[in-house]
């Protein structure tokens, strides 16, 4: 997939819609790009054909970004229970939007999207989202836009860790790490 260059000078329509279980390649391959853009590209476990079935799920939103009919970005998460706020909420994974598309309101553009998705849901859902520490452009474009951000660790429990673990507390012995 091409990036699409988009100057300042060039007049540009940003098309944003809810991406369909015939969209799940562009949604990989988007998926893909920002993994690598952040060195992350080794924890991608999903497959296109994972992304068939999760958007064919009405929990699981993703919005796609293109201008004259070429993906530029994307955005994605999950309505899912909130047990401290005792409702749902929106939790967005991911907000990528391609180097040539960057700093041009394609990101404003897909936020605005999922506000109107979310607001049209009912009830008053929270947006929730993480952002890397060092991702300075787009903790300016958050509070840009209004959100809050705060500093929060973000733990992740492995299953071999946690399977020894669980080895370790049945045989009566502490965690070896």
């Amino acid at each position: 997939m091409s990036t699409t260059e988009i100057t300042p000078t060039t007049r540009t329509a940003v098309d944003v819609v809810r991406a369909g279980v015939d969209d799940a390649r562009t949604v990989h391959t988007l998926l893909t790009e920002l993994a690598e853009h952040e060195d992350t590209a080794y924890a991608v476990g999903s497959t296109v054909a994972d992304w068939r079935r999760m958007l064919a799920r009405p929990d699981v939103l993703v919005l796609l970004a293109r201008v004259d009919g070429v993906p530029v970005g994307y955005l994605s998460g999950v309505r899912q229970l909130n047990l401290w706020l005792g409702t749902d909420l929106f939790a967005m994974d991911d907000l990528y939007v391609r180097d040539g598309a960057r700093d041009r309101g394609v990101g404003s553009h897909l936020m605005a999207e999922l506000a109107a998705h979310v607001d049209g849901w009912g009830g008053d859902l929270v947006v929730t989202w993480g952002a890397r520490d060092d991702n300075e452009a787009g903790h300016r474009f958050y509070r840009r836009i209004g959100a809050t951000l705060r500093t929060k660790v973000v733990a992740a429990w492995q299953p071999a860790a946690y399977r020894e673990h669980l080895r370790a507390q049945r045989a009566g012995r502490p965690p070896r790490r």
